[in-house]
């Protein structure tokens, strides 16, 4: 059973910046996609960033240009660096496994991220 652990979440003003990390308890986890998502209060779970294993990466038009995914891969993590945020960016944010830009194993407890403006 593949696990993630999701940290770094916080309260922030708006204009700044938070560095999430999620560990993952996979022996090939060198050779998976992996992706952030976050959940909004009412809104459906997104993709917002996804890095595959030789590390092209992919956004969500909402944060390009802001968030920077990347891994390590001797470390077992995926982190999300979020600059410049923004209160719409408030959410709670979940690491996982992607495949054809679907999360595909179960969901750890995620990260809050909390802007205020």
């Amino acid at each position: 059973q593949v696990q993630f652990v999701e940290s770094g979440g916080g309260l922030v003003q708006a204009g700044t910046a938070l560095r999430l990390s999620c560990r993952v308890s996979h022996k090939w986890f060198a050779a998976l996609t992996m992706g952030w998502f976050r959940q909004a209060p009412g809104k459906q779970r997104e993709l917002v960033a996804a890095i595959s294993r030789l590390g092209s990466t992919t956004y969500a038009d909402a944060v390009k240009g802001r968030f920077t995914i990347s891994r390590d891969n001797a470390k077992n993590t995926v982190y999300l660096q979020m600059d410049s945020l923004k209160p719409e960016d408030t959410a709670v944010y979940y690491c996982n496994q992607v495949e054809n830009g679907v999360a595909r194993g179960s969901w750890g407890q995620g990260t809050q991220v909390t802007v205020s403006s």
